[in-house]
C-alpha cells in the first residue's frame, strides 16, 4: 500500500496567492450583496446571480474536458444542494443584509464550522474535540459583543436586530447542510464541476419559480453597479473561487485551507467600515478580536479535516 502523498505547505507563493485571492474575493461578496436587495427583490438578484454562474461553471467544466452529466442519482444530489445551498442558504443571507449591515453577517458566517461539527458528529461519525468546544464558546461570546454594538449604535431596532440574527443562523444552518450533503457518499461520486453546475441550475430554477410566485415579473436594476455586481457573484464569487478553494484543500489539507473563514470577516468587516460606515470602538473591535480567535482554536482543535466539499462563504 503506497503512502498518502505529503501537503504541501500554504506559504509557498502559488498556493498562498490562490488563498490570498479566494478570501479577497469571499470578503467583497458581503458588500456587493448589499447593493444587490437596494431595488431588486432579493429571490431576483439570487436567481440572476445563478444563471450566470451555472452557464459558467458549465463552460468551465468544458473547457477543462470534465464530464457534464452525472452519474446515477446525481440529480437527486443536485437538487438537494440546489435548495439548501443556491436557494435556502443565499435567501436568508441577502434578506438578513436587509437589517445589519454586512460585515456582522460575514462574522457570523465564521461560525459554520459550528454546526458543521455538531451534524459531522451525528451524520457522519466525526468527533469533536474539547478545543473545539471551547474555541466555539469564544467565538460565541465575540459575536454576542459585535450585536451588543449592532444593536447600540445602529438606528435599526432591536427585534430588526435580532431578525437580522435568526436569518443569518437560517443561513449558516443550510450551508451547513449543503456542506454535509456533499460530503456523504453519493454526492462524492458525481464528478464535481458537474455537480456544482447542476446545484446552481437546479438553484437558479427554485429562485425563479419563488421569486414569480412571492416578488411577481421578473425586476432589474440598470444601474451598471447592478449589473457588475450580479457579475462579481456569479463569476468571481462563484465561478472562481471554488476550483482555487478545493485546489487548495487537495494541495494543502482541508483544515489550513478552512482558514480563509478567518480573512474573510476580516475584509468584510474593513469594507463595511469603509463603506456602510460600520463605526470601530473598543466593544466592536474586543467582539471581533475574540470571535477570530475563537474560530482559531476551534479549527486548530477539530479531530477530523472539514468535509471535502464544504462550501465556506456565499
Amino acid at each position: 500500500m503506497s503512502a498518502a502523498p505529503e501537503a504541501e505547505s500554504l506559504l509557498t507563493p502559488r498556493n498562498f496567492a490562490a488563498f490570498l485571492l479566494v478570501s479577497l474575493i469571499w470578503g467583497g461578496t458581503w458588500l456587493v450583496i448589499r447593493d444587490q436587495i437596494a431595488s431588486v427583490p432579493a429571490s431576483w438578484s439570487i436567481s440572476y446571480r445563478f444563471m450566470i454562474a451555472a452557464s459558467a461553471m458549465f463552460a468551465l467544466a468544458a473547457m477543462r474536458r470534465e464530464p457534464l452529466r452525472l452519474v446515477a442519482g446525481g440529480l437527486r444530489w443536485a437538487l438537494l444542494l440546489g435548495l439548501f445551498q443556491f436557494t435556502l442558504n443565499f435567501g436568508f443571507v441577502y434578506n438578513a443584509e436587509s437589517y445589519i449591515t454586512s460585515g456582522l453577517v460575514a462574522v457570523m458566517f465564521a461560525l459554520l464550522v459550528v454546526p458543521n461539527a455538531i451534524f459531522g458528529r451525528i451524520f457522519l461519525g466525526q468527533p469533536i474535540t474539547g478545543a473545539f468546544v471551547l474555541g466555539s464558546a469564544i467565538a460565541a461570546l465575540g459575536v454576542s459583543l459585535l450585536f451588543a454594538h449592532e444593536w447600540r449604535s445602529s438606528p435599526a431596532t432591536l427585534s430588526d436586530v435580532l431578525l437580522g440574527a435568526a436569518l443569518t443562523v437560517g443561513g449558516i444552518l443550510s450551508a451547513s447542510a449543503a456542506n454535509i450533503t456533499q460530503a456523504m457518499e453519493g454526492a462524492k461520486r458525481q464528478p464535481f464541476l458537474a455537480l456544482l453546475a447542476w446545484s446552481m441550475t437546479a438553484g437558479a430554477i427554485i429562485n425563479t419559480i419563488y421569486a414569480l410566485v412571492a416578488d411577481g415579473p421578473p425586476q432589474f436594476d440598470p444601474r451598471a453597479s447592478y449589473t457588475l455586481g450580479i457579475l462579481y457573484l456569479g463569476l468571481a464569487g462563484s465561478v472562481v473561487t471554488f476550483p482555487l478553494y478545493y485546489g487548495l484543500v487537495r494541495k494543502v489539507g482541508a483544515g489550513r485551507a478552512a482558514y480563509s473563514s478567518v480573512i474573510v470577516p476580516i475584509v468584510a468587516m474593513v469594507l463595511s467600515t469603509l463603506f456602510e460606515g460600520f463605526e470601530w470602538g473598543l466593544l466592536p473591535a474586543t467582539g471581533a478580536v475574540i470571535t477570530l480567535v475563537g474560530m482559531v482554536v476551534a479549527m486548530r482543535g477539530r479531530a477530523n479535516a472539514p468535509p471535502r466539499r464544504a462550501t465556506p462563504e456565499p
